[in-house]
């Protein structure tokens, strides 16, 4: 039986003849490779964080000056390390034991195998005599090999180990320095994949047994995201593996609920097309293919949307922006295949049954007295928006605009040090507080300057009278050679001090020049990644820059922390414009039209601001956190506009279809009532899944995941429910313009 009544109409036998002309043995071989690739792929997920790079130096482009120096100084070492303190401490004060065992937990940790060994320092006792530190320095490369992340949380564990196994129970041993830290981030992604997916897909599976109704119909979607998820995680992990992008913690996570939150909606989309195309067909193989055709533009344009808006990220100077880009397109790549192949011909083979226990009948009517409510609802509410339609559009706009403008002054975008990049309170961020309240705030990680040979001393007089270089003797340095220090020590015989009295040690220790070049290291005197720290670097970056002949450049921990900052906003200011121009085009392509793609932006983009103004609100005064990355204006801005114009462009597909039968004020208004319910329900998913980024202890994610989830059902109640039908309807024919739609008779 073919469709008898439909949108557009379809005369008898068009559906059966479109099957057998339908490309059966494509979409089932498409549906085949994704059941075997995806399950391959779900051994792939658990290997992500084998790739993963979560430090600044790794993010920051081979252009930027902390890079250079990296590379530069990287010659005069043996080892890359990344500096580590393991801290110590009594509130009674340390005794006498304390300190013996103290020292064996230093030569313990010393003798560990990715240990820095002539790295680690002679214990330091704070004045109070209450703490006591170690300089402990993670090997981070040795001969050309980089130690990857979670070995380096290994090591790190293991030193702590070393450290309390030595040292009586009752006394405190915490880490601290870039490494503890980064160890802890590090660590705080381990398990994000069965955290998130567990989380996320309670979470669905919750809110799709609420609008399917069925105790069965949820798997089909899920399971589908599922294999979506395989197929990303091994081409992202062979990517990765082999250099070719730059996979970190954050864009990880970012893909796993992209996949799910975006895999979902597609599958609303879908699903609900082909339950109302079964009321009008008794082969459901007809209804499929009829539901898959007037599905497949908006389905195709929502995922080419994402994907080229998510691509341009890849104009970032940031290596994980860059590279969040393609890893989050990939995903959602993976996602419209499998929905579009993989998921029809899995519920088309299942049958009505499905849907059970509402299974739709041919009945030209709608199944349910649920869905009859539903539908009338959505009538009602279009009537509303076509009676009053301008006071509408014109309380829409002003209520977004009001949002925006109450919370935009509480965001601080200035950026996070690392001890406050945690939701939760790690021991690294305790061990890092208690070390910057009882010693040089400064040490450990130090400016590092490469300049001319010929001009070093001009280097080290200019760096030690630059504000925040800290001003005890040694401060300013030439880097020593390890190999002469040790050479030298072993030389002195037993009962020989074994580490090099304080100060700069003679030249005849420094390292060799390499091509006319030097290394100097400079003690900061605030912490590496405090704003003071950063603002000392770039004092330091001014004033060795004007030195003629000595050709300095600056980098260190501090500097590439700084050089990341500095990226982020050059990325926010580049992409932001090229996104809007790239959905303008996809838009305007979709539609046919050039006034309505602008309109859809426009409110997209107001969309956007309001959610900023009420994160800035919540994050200030409800959630208390400290401020906000630099990047994080334009991830929202990225997700947001992306994800959110998704809604836009499901409504507008269908009121561009109804308006070529019913006019465009009817197709409007029929149009948003056809499509109430499967957008609304789309939008809360995708919000939730975006929400579950909020149970990962760090702020950045809950910040995004917050801004999004917000931003969605904003986009979703607001912008798609109220001011773009409103408008659209109170303008008219118009919006189609210059196409022919914009001339046509109603």
């Amino acid at each position: 039986m073919t469709r008898v009544q439909s949108t557009g109409g379809t005369s008898p036998g068009t559906a059966g003849s479109s099957r057998r002309g339908w490309p059966v043995f494509t979409a089932v071989a498409f549906a085949i490779a994704a059941l075997i690739f995806g399950g391959l792929g779900g051994s792939f997920q658990g290997k992500l964080a084998e790739v993963q790079k979560n430090d600044n130096a790794s993010y920051l482009p081979s252009s930027s000056e902390s890079t250079i120096v990296a590379n530069e100084s990287a010659k005069f070492l043996e080892v890359e390390t990344i500096p580590g303190v393991v801290v110590f401490h009594r509130d009674g004060g340390l005794t006498d034991a304390d300190k013996d065992a103290i020292e064996q937990a230093r030569i313990s940790m010393a003798s560990i195998e990715g240990v820095d060994t002539d790295g680690v320092t002679p214990t330091q006792f704070s004045s109070d005599d209450t703490t006591a530190s170690v300089f402990v320095p993670l090997i981070a490369e040795e001969n050309g090999t980089t130690v990857v992340g979670p070995d380096l949380v290994s090591v790190e564990q293991e030193v702590l180990d070393a450290a309390r196994n030595a040292v009586a129970t009752d006394l405190e041993v915490l880490p601290a320095g870039p490494g503890g830290l980064l160890a802890a981030l590090i660590d705080a992604f381990e398990g994000l994949d069965s955290t998130l997916l567990v989380v996320a897909l309670s979470v669905v599976i919750l809110i799709l047994l609420v609008v399917y109704r069925s105790p069965v119909l949820w798997f089909f979607p899920l399971f589908s995201a599922l294999l979506a998820l395989g197929v990303a995680s091994m081409l992202v992990y062979l990517l990765a593996d082999n250099e070719i992008l730059t996979l970190t913690g954050q864009s990880q996570g970012i893909m796993f609920v992209l996949v799910i939150g975006a895999g979902t909606d597609y599958a609303l989309l879908l699903i609900s097309r082909y339950r109302e195309e079964l009321h009008f067909y008794e082969n459901r193989f007809d209804a499929m293919i009829k539901a898959w055709r007037e599905s497949a533009p908006a389905i195709t344009a929502s995922a080419a949307t994402v994907i080229l808006g998510l691509l341009c990220l890849s104009f970032s100077e940031l290596n994980s922006n860059k590279s969040m880009g393609p890893v989050a397109a990939i995903g959602i790549a993976c996602t419209y295949l499998v929905m579009m192949s993989f998921l029809p011909v899995a519920l088309s083979a299942a049958g009505r049954w499905v849907f059970w226990p509402r299974k739709p009948k041919a009945n030209h009517a709608e199944d349910s007295a649920t869905d009859m409510v539903t539908h009338r609802l959505w009538s009602r509410i279009a009537e509303v928006v076509g009676r009053r339609d301008r006071p509408a559009w014109i309380g829409a706009t002003a209520l977004l605009a009001v949002l925006f403008a109450v919370g935009i002054g509480s965001l601080q975008t200035d950026g996070l040090t690392s001890t406050e990049f945690f939701t939760t309170k790690p021991d690294a961020v305790r061990g890092q507080e208690l070390y910057d309240a009882k010693f040089d705030r400064g040490a450990g990680a130090p400016a590092v300057i490469t300049a001319n040979a010929s001009s070093v001393d001009a280097v080290i007089e200019a760096a030690s009278g630059v504000e925040g270089v800290n001003q005890s003797p040694g401060s300013v340095c030439v880097q020593v050679d390890e190999a002469k220090v040790r050479a030298l020590l072993q030389g002195l015989g037993p009962g020989a001090p074994q580490q090099l009295p304080p100060g700069c040690p003679p030249a005849a220790l420094n390292v060799d020049p390499i091509d006319g070049r030097t290394m100097i290291n400079a003690d900061l005197a605030d912490s590496y990644d405090s704003p003071e720290a950063l603002q000392t670097v770039q004092r330091l970056r001014d004033t060795l820059h004007a030195l003629p002949g000595a050709d300095a450049l600056v980098g260190g921990t501090s500097a590439a922390t700084l050089d990341v900052q500095i990226a982020s906003v050059h990325d926010r200011n580049l992409i932001i414009p090229i996104v809007l121009v790239v959905i303008f085009v996809v838009l305007a392509l979709l539609l046919r039209a050039l006034l309505i793609p602008v309109i859809l932006i426009a409110t997209v983009v107001l969309s956007f601001a309001a959610a900023l103004g009420v994160s800035g609100l919540f994050f200030t005064y409800v959630f208390n956190f400290p401020g906000a990355d630099q990047s994080f204006p334009l991830y929202a801005f990225v997700f947001l506009v992306a994800l959110g114009i998704d809604y836009n462009i499901f409504l507008m597909t269908r009121v561009r279809e109804e308006t070529q039968t019913h006019g465009t004020r009817a197709g409007v208004l029929r149009g948003l009532t056809v499509t109430g319910g499967v957008i609304t329900s789309a939008g809360i998913v995708l919000a939730a899944t975006f929400g579950v980024l909020g149970v990962l202890p760090l702020v950045f994610l809950a910040q995004i995941g917050f801004a999004v989830a917000f931003g969605v059902l904003l986009d979703t109640i607001v912008v798609r429910s109220v001011l773009v039908p409103a408008l659209s309807h109170d303008i008219g024919k118009p919006i189609w313009w210059p196409s022919r739609l914009a001339r046509a008779r109603d």
